[in-house]
């Protein structure tokens, strides 16, 4: 507003091409609009006033005060810090701005503004208690203030100047003592974007914080009531705790006394199988269906191996127990295949893995024994992929042997074997002819 009014003027001045020993009917007509209390004032190069808006003017000497030694200095525009007027003793601060005519220093126009024009702002943000608003120059010198202070204020080595607005333009902060009077204040801070000043709202801390203390102590009445009830339920807590840790420990004693039982279990009927397979050979060895009843136990026993060897009770993996089953069916016939693996690791439950693992076996078998009727070297290409969004997997199993004609087969242990497996496992399967012989299964291992 004072910095309108002292370009107004100064464009009056120019437009009119006035010397300052006339045009005084332009000057009061730029001067309209100025807020009661705010006098401006035209003065030469040497400091004369030559006009005013103060009807009570007095001859004064301005040319010590900063704002005149500035723009005569070569300063275009010019803020004073707070000031006592030499005409009435209140509290002032001044624009001043520089006027120039014909390149040269012709004198200043200014307008002094009281700081009591300021009362309303004062008055519309109190923040209670203790408060204080002021308007600092951005060097640091005090420009306004509520309450009015009783000297000048230099705050340019304060906090706020040497670590705030250094770090941000806008923010708050707890000052522990004002440097005007000592008080403890919450203050936010603004840099005034294209002024020189620096707006400042300080709430009193001490007002502030009361309401927090009264809470607090009310809060602390309550804390102590539910401190004393949550003793009371700790120490019930403690108590069911010790009682569900002994709990704890005799299940995890059952728990484990079990998991040794069906270790044990697994290793016993792993054993037992073993033994089986020991008489059959003394018993049917040499004699037709001898191969494939070995074969077909040992795939049994490779369930109940990887059981007790992982301690996987509910389920296995079905790599590699399908990778074990494809090594015993080679060893079992002592076939030299070249086996090439595509699997993917996943669980197969403990109640389908017998299944899955004589479906394998059995399939296996017959590349053994038809795929390669010249000898027992060939390729084989096992795949297991890793199940889609309903949970079936696609398991390959392929040879690249003579092949067969797929609609010629006949049933058999064999066919019924893997038809059984694979409904167990809750699929379906079919073989195809394709440079030799190709098993397809889609199932369900969980």
């Amino acid at each position: 507003m004072a910095i309108q009014s002292l370009r107004r003027i100064d464009d009056s001045l120019r437009s009119a091409d006035l010397t300052f020993d006339g045009g005084i009917r332009d000057l009061k007509q730029a001067t309209q609009g100025l807020p009661a209390g705010v006098l401006a004032y035209v003065v030469d190069r040497e400091g004369r006033t030559v006009y005013s808006t103060d009807p009570d003017i007095k001859p004064v000497d301005i040319t010590d005060r900063d704002y005149f030694i500035a723009v005569k200095d070569g300063q275009l525009e010019y803020a004073s810090s707070l000031l006592s007027s030499r005409t009435n003793g209140s509290q002032i601060f001044v624009y001043s701005r520089r006027v120039i005519r014909n390149g040269e220093f012709a004198g200043a126009i200014m307008v002094a503004v009281p700081v009591e024009i300021l009362q309303s702002i004062w008055e519309t943000v109190d923040l209670g208690g203790n408060y204080a608003i002021s308007f600092i120059r951005d060097d640091g010198m005090l420009v306004a203030r509520y309450p009015l202070p009783k000297t000048p204020l230099d705050m340019s080595g304060y906090v706020l100047f040497t670590k705030y607005l250094k770090e941000a333009p806008a923010g708050t902060y707890h000052a522990d003592a004002s440097p005007m009077d000592g008080v403890s204040r919450l203050v936010a801070y603004r840099q005034v974007e294209g002024t020189p000043f620096v707006a400042v709202a300080a709430a009193d801390y001490g007002f502030l914080i009361q309401p927090f203390w009264r809470t607090l102590i009310m809060l602390s009445v309550v804390a102590l009531v539910v401190i004393g009830g949550a003793g009371m339920a700790g120490w019930w807590i403690a108590h069911l705790l010790r009682t569900q840790e002994k709990q704890s420990a005799q299940l995890a004693e059952a728990l484990e006394a079990n998991e040794l039982l069906l270790r044990e279990i697994h290793h016993r009927v792993k054993n037992n199988l073993q033994s089986v397979v020991s008489l059959v050979r003394l018993q049917m060895r040499g004699s037709e269906g001898f191969d494939a009843l070995n074969s077909r136990i040992k795939s049994m026993i490779a369930v109940h191996e990887q059981i007790y060897k992982h301690d996987a009770y509910a389920a296995i993996d079905a790599a590699e127990l399908i990778g074990t089953v494809v090594s015993e069916a080679l060893a079992a016939h002592d076939a030299q295949f070249t086996v090439e693996y595509h699997m993917s690791s996943q669980a197969v439950s403990a109640e389908k893995a017998t299944a899955l693992a004589l479906l394998v076996n059995e399939v296996v078998t017959n590349a053994i024994k038809y795929a390669y009727p010249s000898g027992h070297r060939g390729e084989l290409l096992v795949k297991l992929t890793l199940p889609d969004a309903g949970g079936r997997t696609s398991l390959t199993i392929a040879d690249h042997g003579t092949g067969f004609d797929t609609s010629s087969i006949q049933p058999g242990t064999g066919t019924r074997l893997i038809d059984g497996a694979v409904r167990q496992l809750a699929g379906d399967f079919r073989f195809e002819a394709d440079g030799g012989t190709r098993f397809i299964a889609v199932l369900k291992l969980m």
